[in-house]
């Protein structure tokens, strides 16, 4: 199986240590034919990017699209849900702009309001002590995923079940539904031949993305696509494979 993109890349914008022209580069170097600057919303503490970025972000992008042929560059975003009703970070004007959008939970976010933090962060570090809290927990961190891919046009949902769990069928059959791609992350381990197989089960569409914070990971995606053949998916099945 041979991809052609990476989606999910930082730069020194958010956490990452690499430049847009360092990523870019990799990604060249690397065969690939495509690659996205995917930061993260200002929400995410101590890591988000500042929502001007992105409009500097767009310009480093399109004056690196004249300079560098072969390669689609690609304009987007790892968004934060931030309330269980599905709102993002980033405002949709601003998501408009952009080639395409990624979403995705996060343990350590401002919520849009004092009540949203709670939910989406103090409730996700409870369960994590307290088991009973589980189920609650697993139920409103999907219905809040849910909620944002049917208010937004969401491409991708970023890493499905890393540090928030989530209940993997509903998400996935909604994804399918809407026509959004989940995840398969090459950065972390947390995604489970069982997790993808229950997935495709119901339809939906993956991505393959590095998650890489430096550029040297940019389109290391071996690992993941490993991991993909294991669970029986076919390049059918994979927004960025051949």
């Amino acid at each position: 199986m041979i991809l052609f993109a990476d989606f999910h890349t930082h730069t020194i914008y958010s956490h990452g240590r690499g430049t847009v022209r360092e990523n870019v580069y990799s990604a060249v170097k690397k065969g690939l034919k495509a690659v996205g600057i995917s930061e993260h919303g200002p929400n995410n503490i101590g890591v988000g990017t500042n929502i001007r970025d992105f409009e500097k972000i767009k310009k480093e992008i399109e004056e690196l699209k004249k300079e560098i042929k072969g390669i689609d560059i690609l304009f987007g975003c790892e968004a934060n849900v931030i309330s269980l009703e599905g709102d993002l970070d980033i405002p949709e004007e601003l998501l408009n702009e952009m080639d395409y959008v990624m979403v995705g939970l996060h343990p350590q976010i401002w919520g849009k309001s004092l009540k949203d933090t709670y939910h989406l962060l103090i409730e996700n570090y409870i369960a994590k002590k307290l088991p009973s809290r589980l189920t609650k927990v697993m139920e409103q961190n999907t219905r809040a995923l849910i909620n944002a891919i049917e208010r937004y046009k969401v491409d991708i949902i970023t890493h499905p079940g890393l540090h928030m769990p989530i209940d993997t069928k509903i998400l996935a059959k909604k994804a399918a539904e809407k026509g959004t791609a989940l995840e398969i992350n090459a950065g972390h381990n947390h995604t489970t031949v069982n997790y993808i197989k229950i997935a495709k089960e119901q339809g939906v569409k993956f991505a393959i993305g590095s998650d890489a914070h430096e550029p040297d990971r940019v389109g290391d995606l071996k690992q993941a696509i490993k991991l993909a053949q294991k669970a029986g998916l076919t390049k059918e099945d994979i927004i960025n494979a051949l």
